[in-house]
């Protein structure tokens, strides 16, 4: 599936938005691979910004979650929430980036609490 013309124009400015988002949590590196963005915290990594991967078709963040939240959040709505390829199974919960309208409330909630469950507990106790 290949990506838009609007997903393609929107891209670099809700990427960006993204990528500042997560490096204002304590010591968040943001390693930019070829297909996509890994965030780290202490050399884990705690979420990703993809761009079509695997062909996708699909521009979203992915995060560590639960896997209670991941069904529910994926249940509740599921044109913008997704089970990421390969993570998903581990509770990794993707949210679209590629939609009309981004939830850049929730984002910054989801990015939050992953940092929070990978983060060493005095770095995750810094995040309201």
């Amino acid at each position: 599936m290949a990506l838009t013309a609007t997903q393609l124009a929107t891209a670099p400015g809700r990427k960006h938005r993204l990528v500042e988002l997560c490096r204002a949590l304590p010591e968040v590196v943001a390693d930019a691979l070829i297909d996509h963005i890994a965030f780290k915290v202490r050399k884990k990594i705690f979420g990703y910004y993809l761009i079509d991967h695997h062909g996708d078709g699909i521009i979203a963040f992915t995060c560590k979650s639960t896997l209670s939240e991941q069904r529910r959040l994926i249940r509740d709505d599921p044109d913008e929430f997704y089970s990421p390829a390969y993570l998903g199974p581990r509770g990794w919960v993707a949210i679209r980036m590629d939609l009309k309208e981004v939830d850049w409330n929730l984002i910054d909630e989801l990015a939050r609490r992953s940092y929070q469950m990978t983060a060493p507990k005095k770095l995750a106790s810094m995040i309201d």
